[in-house]
């Protein structure tokens, strides 16, 4: 792209008690090669430096905007408000979550894959997260691939691409579409958004570590792998878009293996939430809003296949029993991917 050329991109923040990590999302946005950017920071009723923090950038640099909310809401309805924020004139949409960063090139990457191809809705990147690199498996020479063929491939355990909100650039007019851009409450929705953005539209990839992210227990991943929210967000996004991308008896096979890995997850979750009077009513509450009933006899064949693994690997297991018994029910641990 020449000089005159870079399309306005909305970079939003949305974000939480994020003090020990906004300072250096924001540095990281302020640093781009691109020069054409707004950074909007909406912080959602922070108890902690976050809102001061933020707004110490606002005489420093006029692409900053800060919008302090009056009303607490949750994590992805602070997110389309914050989309509700761009500038009208934004062509692209960038998300940075407080506790992520951004490499100097990021915007500048992206933008240009997409102006070259029209006909890409998102842009994803490796990220890293901690030590490693992520949203790996697309093959080195793929930077498009047909929205149906990367959901079909996801849906059915490929490579996984989408990443999180720090790994994606949206077009802004897609996103204004919609009320709602994540179209569900659940944490993991953006990943829902993909799906279904993606029907129509190609994906794009640059294969460059763009992003980044911090592993701290606070982090929403951290506590989705503790509750299991992130595993049942992969089995609703099966089963609504299973008919969509897949055939009926991939989508009954498919949604056959992820419930086996649940009920796997389960056996050391009960441990570890044992304390929380909410963890079986969260469990079966989820599970039926997608038409799935939790099952206590499938379940119980987890419990059975674990005892024979003890059988066989007797030490392995009680080790991992044990470490289980030993944890804090309370505690979180920073977590991304198991």
């Amino acid at each position: 792209m020449s000089s005159g050329e870079f399309p306005l991109v909305s970079v939003v923040t949305p974000v939480y008690n994020g003090g020990e990590f906004i300072d250096a999302c924001i540095k990281s946005v302020l640093s781009q090669t691109y020069p054409n950017l707004e950074h909007i920071i909406v912080n959602n009723c922070s108890k902690d430096r976050t809102l001061e923090i933020a707004q110490s950038y606002l005489p420093k640099d006029n692409r900053v905007r800060v919008h302090d909310a009056e009303d607490f809401v949750g994590v992805i309805e602070n997110h389309n408000r914050a989309f509700g924020l761009m500038s009208p004139n934004a062509k692209y949409c960038k998300v940075v979550s407080a506790d992520d960063w951004i490499l100097p090139e990021c915007l500048s990457e992206m933008v240009a894959l997409a102006e070259q191809n029209p006909s890409v809705a998102m842009v994803g990147s490796y990220m890293l997260v901690g030590k490693q690199v992520v949203n790996t498996g697309l093959e080195y020479t793929r930077k498009i691939v047909r929205g149906r063929e990367i959901c079909r491939a996801t849906l059915l355990g490929g490579p996984y691409v989408f990443g999180t909100p720090s790994s994606l650039m949206y077009r802004a007019d897609l996103v204004r579409a919609s009320k709602a851009f994540y179209p569900n409450p659940n944490p993991h929705s953006d990943t829902t958004a993909c799906y279904q953005v993606l029907q129509d539209w190609d994906f794009g990839f640059v294969h460059q570590v763009l992003a980044g992210a911090t592993v701290h227990s606070e982090t929403q991943t951290s506590r989705s792998i503790k509750y299991g929210t992130i595993r049942r967000a992969l089995i609703a996004d099966l089963v609504r878009f299973g008919p969509v991308y897949l055939t009926k008896e991939e989508m009954d096979a498919r949604v056959k293996h992820l419930m086996g890995y649940y009920y796997k997850w389960l056996i050391g979750a009960v441990v570890s939430n044992r304390r929380d009077r909410q963890f079986w009513p969260t469990q079966k509450a989820e599970l039926e809003e997608v038409g799935l009933k939790l099952s206590y006899s499938e379940f119980g064949g987890a419990i059975l296949q674990r005892g024979l693994d003890v059988l066989l690997e007797p030490r392995a297991a009680l080790q991992k029993i044990t470490k289980l018994a030993r944890r804090d029910p309370t505690k979180i641990e920073p977590q991304y991917y198991e």
